[in-house]
């Protein structure tokens, strides 16, 4: 079977045919003079025809050179053509852009944030959608995910942008306090009743940051599970076991003493935000621009860290 064209080599013929010259197609080409006669030799050598009549004053097309040059030149016209207009599509801020974001604790942060976003931008067509899945929402044809995690973030093929940190606190209700005592270390935990997750941060046992930074993990007696930071403090509220809950989101029940705060040596480890996408060389500068409005507005929210 014949090799195909290089579209390379028909750029490089294209450039000689009109420039009507091998030096002329060299200046334009930017590249030495031997490096385009080699590739039209080369050219030539392939299809087992003379494309150019070659003498010491002038150049001439064959007839074969001719129907090249006829059939060649539309082909690469059109192929500038699309590689301006993807370059373009590439940096402009517009068409679609989709994304996932957390449920419940999604639209509390980013609501406003991608609302405001939207309306700077109003040639893009943003459609996001909330679930809980983090990484698996990127295999759905998406642009963004932004996923909530506690501790170590698993290894993954995507690119993670650190968003956000939650900084997070255990509570109890002053019922259950009374009914088990107050905890003096977090291996209590393991036979304490305690609110944890179904699905969300992978339903993980609780995480502690130790000495060292990093972290330590308690597998907590969880009788009570929810994929809800609302629902987890309303059952902690409502005396129903221990929990680990945002500080900023249960600071105004510390503050009535609905909710007692239990502070140890090892603090509670802190949600993180993340912004999870494919590949960072070819990321488009709408996705970038999304995720740098996201961090600064929310660098500047009272409950970041």
């Amino acid at each position: 079977m014949r090799p195909a064209l290089d579209f390379n080599t028909l750029k490089v013929f294209v450039a000689v045919v009109e420039k009507e010259s091998f030096v002329g197609a060299a200046k334009v080409l930017e590249m030495p003079t031997s490096n385009v006669s080699r590739a039209i030799s080369q050219l030539e050598e392939k299809l087992s025809l003379q494309l150019i009549e070659r003498s010491t004053r002038h150049m001439k097309l064959t007839q074969a050179g001719h129907l090249l040059y006829l059939r060649a030149k539309p082909l690469l016209d059109a192929l500038e053509q699309t590689e301006t207009e993807l370059t373009l599509r590439q940096m402009q801020l517009k068409g679609p852009l989709r994304i996932c974001i957390p449920n419940e604790i999604g639209p509390a942060l980013l609501g406003s944030v991608i609302a405001d976003f939207a309306c700077q931008y109003p040639e893009l067509e943003i459609s996001c959608i909330t679930n809980l899945s983090g990484l698996e929402s990127l295999r759905d044809d998406l642009d963004l995910a932004v996923i909530i995690t506690r501790g170590q973030m698993d290894d993954s093929d995507y690119i993670a942008r650190h968003l956000m940190t939650i900084p997070c606190t255990i509570v109890a209700a002053p019922s259950l306090i009374q009914r088990y005592g107050t905890p003096e270390h977090i291996r209590q935990f393991e036979t304490l009743p305690c609110i944890t997750t179904v699905s969300a941060l992978k339903g993980a046992p609780w995480q502690f940051v130790n000495k060292k930074g990093g972290f330590e993990t308690i597998k907590v007696k969880g009788h009570y599970r929810a994929n809800s930071g609302e629902m987890a403090g309303r059952a902690a509220i409502a005396g129903v076991g221990f929990a680990i809950l945002s500080k900023h989101a249960c600071q105004p029940y510390i503050n009535d003493g609905r909710l007692i705060e239990i502070e140890f040596e090892q603090s509670a480890a802190p949600l993180q935000l993340f912004a999870l996408y494919s590949d960072r060389r070819f990321l488009p500068a709408k996705t970038r621009a999304l995720i740098d409005f996201m961090q600064q507005k929310l660098s500047a929210l009272p409950l970041a860290t």
